[in-house]
């Protein structure tokens, strides 16, 4: 199965080319790498036309920054792969993965797998998030999420989600931004699918260090869940 490889990035220029090497040298699965440049203004847009074109099968640059969602509605839009995986364009994530996340879809006839940051590790001690309030606040997020959509997950927020082309299709993303996560959960879990996990390892970053995500988006991600598990029918 060919795999699409989404890569929402927003002025990542210290990582997104180690990121993309890193995608190159897994050669166990065939793969098609789709890189998009949501409005970037710290020279990643100039990296990608200079350096990263050539490496990518598919760029798209977004003028303006519209958010990770918006980004991955874009790269979806031109996904030929069967198989749906997204990648932050940070190293908080290791694309080593991909193999064990792919299998499940391939050979097990999984059609969403998860990569879980803290399945089968002591979760509050877990030295790879950088902060225990990231810790506490994903726990609790995933708790609702598993209420409102009936799952058994451990990490619902996860950025390592992998779907089978199938589903994809069922499914109209309204959400531009991190919101992304808690929407394309919930739409899966109402039309009655299951979501597997497989373990992965994380390398969390600092804000100084570039990481995006605030304590309104957990807000944000709580409201989605109710908008689109309890309140749309």
């Amino acid at each position: 199965m060919l795999v699409s490889i989404i890569i929402p990035c927003f002025n990542e220029i210290k990582t997104i080319e180690e990121i993309i090497t890193k995608i190159l040298a897994q050669k166990s699965i065939n793969k098609e790498i789709i890189l998009i440049n949501d409005g970037s203004t710290d020279g990643t847009k100039e990296l990608i036309e200079n350096r990263l074109n050539a490496k990518c099968n598919i760029t798209i640059h977004h003028k303006t920054n519209l958010g990770k969602g918006a980004a991955i509605k874009s790269g979806i839009k031109k996904a030929k792969g069967e198989i749906i995986l997204i990648q932050d364009a940070d190293l908080e994530y290791d694309p080593n993965d991909y193999k064990k996340i792919v299998e499940q879809i391939i050979n097990k006839k999984k059609l969403i797998v998860y990569g879980s940051r803290v399945l089968n590790k002591k979760r509050y001690k877990n030295k790879n998030f950088t902060s225990i309030y990231r810790i506490f606040f994903n726990h609790i997020l995933t708790i609702i999420s598993n209420i409102i959509n009936n799952q058994k997950l451990t990490d619902a927020h996860t950025c390592y989600k992998a779907f089978h082309r199938t589903v994809i299709n069922q499914i109209t993303l309204e959400e531009n931004d991190f919101s992304f996560c808690p929407e394309i959960t919930t739409k899966i879990s109402k039309l009655g699918y299951k979501i597997d996990e497989v373990e992965i390892s994380y390398q969390g970053r600092e804000y100084t260090q570039g990481k995006k995500i605030k304590f309104y988006d957990g807000l944000k991600a709580l409201y989605v869940l109710i908008k689109y598990g309890i309140i749309k029918k």
